[in-house]
């Protein structure tokens, strides 16, 4: 029998080449994976806007506009046929006064307690006389104004329903990152519920309010999305939709959200007390610049700068006009805004540590916060002027305070400073904004009352290697810091 040979073989080795150029293209497909992961990009939003939109209202304000009198009346030239007509119709209509009239306005809100409580803004329901609310699941109810803050734009709604509602968590605005995923819900233009995306465009946006501090989005919000909830990807609210920037009154993609750290301390005074409760500690505050850092001898520009004392809690602790807030309750303060916003959403009679840069060196003090709405202005006088004299210096023409003085300039009995008589128009100081009836009563953060005590604070300063020198300067009794170069 013919026998066959059979020859078995290992298969050839791959190229080294080849090895690796398939380790690199699962390395990539493992990198695009990862990264698409990292973006978090949503395939849809649909799950999303099924969860969260039966919390999400619409709302309806009704206000009565008061009768007036003074409205136009049609005009029908005198010893027209139409005269008497026309007369006789107004009068058996109104007795010559207009019929008052119902003003609508729409709105959005959401839920956030199964109870009822529902978050708007203050401008939706501001003097409304009726509120409605419409659900996304069908039905109405009208609602009552548990309370308002002006201040933030936010107003608290109750409605008394016999079943629990679906509502909405608040999410932490501060976790929030610029690119963040967003959505949007509401009734924009009157449309019914609506839902837009899109992402977190910046942080800490100002508009004009003390305590702002609002999300901006490009996230589709119109008129009419006032009050509605901006979610996250894991719908809770991180913000409370307000207002767009927009030169035709349209989304053009700058839309703002006041952020839920501040929504959620305002909502909880309003469900607690019915009003806001914020704190107060009694100091008026400029921001550090470059220069005025120089003059302190701070290494950095941070922090807020007190220019006035008045009677209050930072007065009964020790706070200095001149002083710089460094640290408020354990945090660095940045600037005048940061800390406005931390001492509001601060509990009225916490006691605080504020840590203070004073002649050279900090200092720590405990401040026992009191309550803002109670405030009551108070500006402290300084000591009686010397005998009045007259000098030029850093480009002023400064004039020791006299009694006729004060009474030209309306300042309190015993106002004491320097008043700027006249001011170089090509100098620095006129540059940072002094004028004459300025009134100079501090130098070096040392009171002045002299031309010479003034002279001898730009001595000291130049002495100690000083660049600048820093003025504590008021104008109709509101105080400021200048810092004007030695150089």
């Amino acid at each position: 029998m013919n026998s066959q040979a059979i020859t078995l073989s290992s298969p050839k080795p791959a190229p080294l080449s080849l090895f690796i150029g398939l380790v690199m293209g699962f390395a990539l497909l493992f990198a695009q994976a990862l990264s698409a992961q990292a973006r978090g990009t949503p395939e849809s939003f649909a799950d999303l806007a099924e969860q969260v939109s039966p919390s999400v209202v619409n709302i309806t304000t009704s206000t009565t506009v008061a009768a007036s009198t003074g409205g136009p009346n049609p005009v029908v030239p005198e010893g027209s046929p139409f005269e008497d007509f026309f007369r006789d119709f107004m009068d058996r209509n109104d007795n010559g006064q207009r019929r008052p009239r119902r003003s609508q306005a729409l709105g959005s809100g959401f839920v956030i307690s199964e109870d009822g409580y529902i978050v708007t803004n203050n401008h939706v329901i501001q003097g409304a006389d009726e509120i409605l609310i419409e659900f996304f699941e069908g039905g109405e109810l009208e609602a009552e104004v548990v309370g308002t803050d002006p201040n933030t734009d936010l107003a608290l709604l109750k409605v008394e329903s016999d079943e629990p509602l679906a509502f909405v968590p608040w999410g932490d605005s501060d976790s929030a990152r610029v690119g963040d995923w967003v959505m949007a819900m509401g009734n924009p233009l009157g449309q019914g519920f609506s839902v837009s995306a899109g992402i977190v465009s910046a942080r800490g946006r100002a508009l004009s309010g003390s305590y702002d501090d609002y999300i901006q989005t490009d996230a589709a919000i119109n008129r009419g999305n006032s009050g509605g909830p901006l979610f996250n990807m894991d719908g809770e609210v991180i913000g409370v939709n307000t207002a767009i920037l927009s030169p035709n009154g349209g989304s053009i993609g700058i839309g703002f959200a006041m952020s839920s750290r501040v929504a959620t301390n305002v909502i909880q005074q309003l469900r607690d007390f019915g009003e806001t409760r914020r704190g107060w500690l009694g100091v008026r505050i400029q921001d550090v610049s470059e220069d005025v850092a120089e003059a302190l001898g701070l290494e950095d520009a941070a922090g807020a700068l007190v220019t006035d004392v008045p009677e209050g809690p930072a007065a009964e602790a020790g706070i200095q006009s001149g002083d710089v807030i460094l640290s408020f309750d354990g945090r660095d303060v940045a600037d005048t805004r940061e800390l406005v916003r931390r001492v509001g959403n601060t509990e009225v009679g916490k006691a605080v540590r504020v840590v203070v840069f004073r002649d050279g060196a900090t200092q720590t003090l405990l401040i026992t916060l009191g309550r803002r709405e109670e405030a009551e202005r108070a500006v402290p006088a300084s000591a009686p002027a010397d005998e009045p004299m007259t000098g030029d210096i850093l480009g002023l023409t400064v004039t020791e305070m006299t009694d006729e003085l004060r009474a030209q300039l309306n300042l309190p009995e015993g106002t004491n400073g320097l008043v700027v008589q006249d001011i170089a128009e090509d100098s620095e100081a006129f540059e940072k904004g002094l004028r004459a009836g300025d009134v100079i009563t501090e130098a070096g953060q040392e009171a002045v009352a002299s031309v010479s005590d003034l002279q001898g604070r730009i001595d000291a300063a130049r002495d100690a290697g000083r660049k600048s020198l820093l003025l504590l300067v008021r104008r109709e009794g509101d105080p400021r810091f200048v810092a004007l170069s030695l150089e």
